[in-house]
């Protein structure tokens, strides 16, 4: 394809697709901003905090009804049977492990037989942050982090918070407590939100128009069968991975708006939340790092409510409890019951950074060289720190990070049945895309860890 050709036709997606898309989101989301700004005045203005409770909790309301008209009714159901449960267990001391048995039942019992699956699809996300921010709560006041189980109001506005209560993320309780005391007005508010907005329009822009024609209108690379199996994987991979930083950005900019995502030292006020790091995860130095810059505040959520609470049953059963409950978390519904391709995609990720972790724990050991899964601090043991070779070893495992990536993200491409994104991708979706890669991410990962075995 010629330079004019190729130019016409970016002029011709610009168009039909970029236009369109940046037109339609706004339309979708200017009421979502609009609740997020109100409900920041009303924190503001001061006054009981039981009526900045309500305030926050009509605002969410009328967000979700916004986005999923009467299914809604299922996120608050959710909401009252977290209070529920934590009011009938106010004296207990394992709250947190009981309303997870209680949610996981629900979103069970709600998947399997309740709602279908286009509906529950969609509301899947809300379900997982009020989900969150229950178990969270329940777990805090078990550790006295929160002294007193808060009023139906107030646990209410929490869990039904406009600024996260559709995209996102997961804050916590006293974060929202910070958020209702209502920091003043300021320049660097307004522009930290409008920025993480535009930021996520873009994001919407790639995943939509630019991702999907990456090596047919941008990067002309051409191959055999194979080569084109594993461009198309890359294509869709990033695709996929646009559409969490679209979310995420957009979370970032719907909270800070609300009056959350903030730190403070002393009297100066930072609006720096931060939900997703798309460079840390296109251009990774270990899959470890992929997984916690994907989605910040729930990789923290894991850590401190799941993975802390785990270890106790070893580091690698911990990893494996960690993305089981992640998988539940993110559980969606198909024609064949739960859907399979989230959960093969997130156990998938336990080990692979398992085994990457023990791989260049065990390297770093045996040549005293900086090639952990994380950075070293300024001042380490290892005598080896800027030489080629261990650069060299750590750009090797960025790469097989980015080959992981896109092996993992492959299965997220619809084919021919865009409905499939609605209803829940089959495990018949997930093992015909991976065996049209024959496996390779998976035979690459058992490699890595005979050679650990071995050295």
């Amino acid at each position: 394809m010629d330079t004019p050709s190729r130019l016409a036709l970016w002029a011709e997606l610009a168009e039909t697709c970029g236009l369109v898309t940046v037109q339609q989101s706004l339309q979708q989301l200017w009421m979502l901003l609009l609740l997020c700004l109100v409900c920041r005045l009303c924190f503001r203005l001061g006054g009981v905090s039981t009526v900045k409770h309500v305030a926050s909790l009509l605002a969410g309301i009328y967000s979700l009804f916004l986005f999923f008209d009467s299914s809604m009714l299922w996120v608050l159901l959710l909401s009252l049977l977290c209070y529920l449960v934590l009011l009938l267990n106010r004296h207990s001391s394992f709250r947190g492990l009981f309303l997870s048995v209680v949610i996981l039942a629900y979103l069970l019992i709600g998947e399997l037989h309740l709602i279908d699956t286009v509906t529950w699809h969609k509301i899947r996300g809300s379900q997982m942050v009020v989900a969150m921010k229950a178990i969270s709560l329940a777990f805090d006041l078990d550790r006295g982090t929160v002294p007193a189980l808060p009023t139906p109001a107030a646990f209410l506005g929490y869990v039904l918070f406009v600024g996260s209560v559709v995209f996102g993320p997961w804050i916590s309780f006293n974060s929202y407590q910070s958020a209702v005391e209502g920091r003043e007005l300021s320049w660097a508010w307004l522009r930290s939100s409008a920025l993480c907005v535009l930021k996520s329009q873009v994001c919407l822009l790639v995943s939509t128009c630019v991702a999907p024609f990456l090596f047919y209108l941008f990067i002309p690379i051409q191959g055999n069968a194979v080569t084109q199996r594993w461009l198309h994987a890359y294509d869709t991979a990033v695709s996929f991975h646009f559409s969490n930083y679209f979310v995420g950005h957009l979370s970032e900019g719907t909270s800070m708006l609300a009056g959350a995502g903030f730190t403070q030292d002393k009297d100066k006020v930072s609006w720096d939340l931060s939900v997703v790091k798309p460079l840390s995860v296109e251009m990774p130095r270990s899959m470890v790092l992929v997984v916690t810059s994907w989605n910040i505040p729930m990789s923290h959520w894991l850590k401190t409510y799941v993975f802390k609470n785990a270890m106790k049953l070893g580091t690698f059963a911990a990893i494996l409890v960690t993305y089981t409950a992640s998988a539940l978390l993110h559980v969606s519904t198909s024609l064949s019951g739960l859907s399979f391709h989230l959960g093969a995609v997130l156990l998938s990720l336990g080990l692979i950074t398992y085994v990457e972790h023990v791989l260049r724990k065990k390297l770093a050991s045996i040549f005293s060289a900086c090639v952990l899964s994380r950075p070293c601090a300024a001042v380490c043991g290892h005598q080896h720190k800027k030489e080629f070779w261990v650069i060299g070893i750590n750009l090797v495992f960025s790469l097989l990070a980015v080959f992981h990536l896109t092996y993992l993200g492959s299965m997220f491409d619809p084919g021919d049945d865009e409905q499939e994104v609605e209803r829940g991708y089959t495990a018949y979706h997930t093992i015909h895309r991976w065996s049209e890669l024959n496996w390779a991410s998976h035979w690459v990962v058992f490699a890595c860890w005979v050679f650990y075995r071995l050295i």
